[in-house]
């Protein structure tokens, strides 16, 4: 018998940054406060999106600024702004001074 993890789904309409890391922390599957890829991939599955091993690449080599490998709390609104631009999750709050 193989048992099931459910995950609360991404918020419908537009998305606040503070809405898409609460929705993110679900996946944080060893606590750490951060998204490595392989936590980002299974957050990306969750929506049922194609190719989700190399979105999942391409958006942490995007968002991970200091090279550590995963995803860490000043990096998240990199994040939020890659996964509006090329993933087309509806954002509401784009003005943080990111990086196009």
């Amino acid at each position: 018998m193989a048992f099931m993890r459910y995950y609360r789904a991404l918020p419908q309409g537009e998305t606040t940054v503070e809405e898409f890391r609460a929705w993110l922390s679900q996946f944080d599957a060893d606590g750490d406060g951060r998204i490595s890829r392989e936590e980002l991939e299974r957050a990306l599955r969750s929506l049922n999106l194609w190719f989700v091993w190399w979105k999942a690449r391409e958006a942490v080599r995007a968002a991970d600024a200091n090279r550590n490998g995963a995803v860490d709390g000043d990096e998240m609104g990199r994040l939020y702004a890659f996964a509006h631009k090329h993933l087309h999750l509806k954002m509401s709050q784009l003005g943080l001074g990111l990086e196009e």
